[in-house]
């Protein structure tokens, strides 16, 4: 009782960013663990599954095949899982906090009674001791996530029962090859061991997949303003701004809060996280909650009229202004100077 397991999305035969970072995860706390990184594959298209996590460092992929399984629902997926893990016993679970893994990961947990925290943004190993009975823990799975709207961050143990489970949220983790060359196993499952012909029940006729218009995890340039922007109003300088660098406008909390901008733009522990290589901070005081989801950007410019906001301190260049007065300047001579 001491495997990784990572489930993992796939669509048309690609495995998803998100089940990829988790291999990416998975793989540094198998190897701090000493135990092997395992992937489950279930759907139509499988072949190419493969080549694509095997660089990820895993050591079994666990295939299903069946044309059934394709699109994911949720009876046949559970089934699988569930009883997969009564005979694998694995010690830790890992899942993407997406529609998907926020559909099975209550459902296996509570199948198994091995508890679950939903929405992490980071993952680590430790040690843990009980201070009502002295009882000591080693190895646990530290899952951390924000709490009460984002204002404490939770450090969450499942010290009694396994598998450790946790959905963890797209683009918190770097997806990272571990090795080019890395060689695991297939185990071929037969899917009528797991699954019952009721559970698929169920059948999706059709689907509509509309691709969101907002790109802000992927956008090599983010502009991104805060409460300090003033009003919805001011906010459109940043879309003039953005459409003359060719970035995204994101957003932080208290700017979504008070209406500046809409959700789908929010950056940080309870947003997005983001890694572009430059990133603008238009009024940001930057709380720790923001700086979570953006402070792996390669250049962070901080525009503020606070000379001590505390994003100051993690940026590479700052301009203290206003923010009325700084982005009109910024977009009149990134125009004149741009061919």
């Amino acid at each position: 009782m001491h495997n990784l397991f990572v489930y993992l999305e796939i669509e048309e035969g690609v495995v998803a960013d998100v089940s990829l970072e988790l291999l990416t995860k998975g793989r540094s706390l198998a190897n701090q663990l000493g135990c092997r990184l395992e992937a489950i594959a279930a759907g139509a298209k499988l072949d190419g599954v493969g080549e694509q996590v095997f660089p990820y460092g895993v050591d079994v992929l666990h295939r299903f095949r069946d044309e059934r399984l394709t699109p994911y629902t949720t009876l046949p997926h559970t089934s699988i899982v569930v009883e997969l893990f009564k005979k694998e016993k694995p010690a830790i679970c890992l899942m993407g906090a997406t529609i998907v893994g926020r559909d099975l990961g209550p459902r296996v947990s509570s199948a198994l009674g091995s508890g679950l925290t939903a929405d992490c943004t980071s993952l680590e190993i430790g040690d843990h001791v009980e201070t009502r009975t002295g009882k000591s823990y080693e190895n646990l799975l530290y899952q951390i996530r924000p709490a009460f709207g984002g204002n404490i961050i939770a450090w969450i143990i499942n010290p009694d029962h396994r598998p450790q489970m946790a959905t963890v949220r797209e683009g918190v983790m770097k997806k990272e090859v571990y090795d080019p060359n890395y060689k695991g196993k297939v185990v071929e499952h037969k899917v009528s061991d797991y699954v019952k012909e009721e559970d698929f029940v169920i059948s999706i006729i059709d689907r509509h997949i509309e691709k969101s218009k907002v790109n802000i995890k992927n956008a090599p340039i983010i502009v991104a303003g805060g409460y300090g922007m003033g009003s919805r109003e001011n906010f459109q300088l940043l879309y003039q701004l953005a459409d003359v660098l060719g970035a995204e406008v994101g957003a932080s909390r208290a700017a979504v809060d008070a209406g500046f901008s809409e959700h789908e733009r929010q950056i940080g522990q309870t947003g997005v996280t983001v890694r572009p290589k430059v990133y603008i901070a238009c009024g940001i005081s930057g709380q720790i909650q923001h700086i979570a989801g953006m402070q792996d950007s390669s250049i962070i410019i901080s525009i503020n009229s606070d000379p001590a906001a505390p994003i100051n301190t993690i940026a590479d260049y700052v301009i203290t202004g206003e923010v009325e007065s700084v982005i009109p300047k910024m977009i009149k001579y990134y125009k004149k100077n741009t061919k």
